[in-house]
């Protein structure tokens, strides 16, 4: 039975995705100076790389073996950006883009914070009784 109908769940692991985001945005940041240095970008998977990884069944000769079909599947993975050169010591992070970003991340993560607060405020009340 799947309590709440996967939407904590979904909360989850969208907070780990913001979380991710705003660690490789300050990276690039601090990184700014870094010759030959590459920003680096969190994107969401491929739908459909998932859905294959998700009907993958492999044969576990050991009961400590990691499953492929654990519950936890990241949404997201972090690439290189190698196009681009923005500084002439091969460095390419675009301090601007990277400040925006961080901002349009830092809304993202707090929605997902108070949305998660009022799904937890309304078990409280249920909890409670109502009052």
């Amino acid at each position: 039975m799947e309590l709440f109908s996967g939407t904590i769940r979904t909360l989850e692991h969208s907070l780990d995705y913001a979380s991710a985001k705003n660690r490789t945005i300050s990276n690039n940041i601090s990184n700014i100076d870094t010759p030959n240095y590459k920003a680096k970008n969190v994107v969401f998977k491929n739908v459909l790389n998932d859905a294959i990884s998700d009907s993958f069944e492999a044969k576990r000769t050991n009961e400590k073996h990691i499953r492929f079909n654990s519950d936890y599947h990241s949404s997201y993975m972090i690439t290189e950006k190698n196009n681009t050169m923005y500084n002439h010591n091969g460095n390419n992070v675009d301090v601007d883009k990277e400040m925006a970003d961080l901002a349009k991340n830092q809304i993202y993560y707090q929605a997902l914070v108070d949305r998660i607060n009022g799904k937890f405020g309304s078990l409280q009340r249920v909890i409670r009784g109502g009052n």
